[in-house]
């Protein structure tokens, strides 16, 4: 009996050797997906923080702009940095100008939206009143059609009742279906002649 259980494997082996298994098939499908997502997660991480640039520090009006030999004077250079106060006032007007105008185009254009949204509103709410209006005319007629139906019906059972009493008392003084036929065949037989 020894034997037996020395030969059979051992049960926590098997359970190591399975578990060992299914952990390398899991790296075998999940690494690949994953080394990826990291590598660009790295790397996006990498990109923004290299897009992030320090602030330029430039004085340009306590530098020259070139330098230019003592003899060769030419003071352009030097005014462009400077501010010219009516060119700049002229250019914000003209700047102002061109926004106010955009600006009224704009609310024209937008009016303009308003007043055919607006339209196409009341547009709508005609067809909708026409239309409540049919829907109206054909409930009334419906209703009146069901009013007919029902007096129709009361009428029809009430004509019924009278035929199934006459012929109620026609049963009881003798008469059977078959005699009216011939009755009304003989009768048509003595015109012919």
């Amino acid at each position: 009996m020894a034997m037996n259980q020395s030969e059979g494997c051992n049960p926590v082996l098997v359970r190591l050797t399975l578990a060992v298994m299914a952990m390398c098939i899991a790296g075998y499908i999940l690494g690949p997906p994953l080394y990826w997502h990291l590598k660009e997660g790295v790397a996006a991480v990498s990109r923004s923080s290299s897009l992030v640039c320090p602030p330029c520090v430039c004085d340009c009006s306590s530098q020259p702009v070139l330098s230019i030999p003592e003899g060769l004077s030419n003071n352009s250079y030097a005014d462009c940095s400077k501010r010219d106060p009516g060119v700049s006032e002229d250019t914000e007007k003209n700047f102002a100008d061109l926004l106010s105008e955009e600006l009224k185009l704009r609310e024209a254009e937008a009016i303009e939206r308003q007043q055919k949204a607006d339209m196409a509103l009341l547009e709508a709410k005609k067809m909708t009143s026409s239309y409540q209006k049919e829907a109206d005319k054909c409930n009334s007629g419906m209703e009146t059609c069901e009013e007919a139906r029902e007096k129709s019906e009361t009428a029809l059972l009430a004509q019924k009742k009278l035929t199934a009493m006459w012929e109620l008392r026609a049963r009881q003084r003798g008469w059977k279906e078959g005699m009216t036929k011939s009755r009304t065949q003989r009768q048509s037989n003595i015109q012919a002649v």
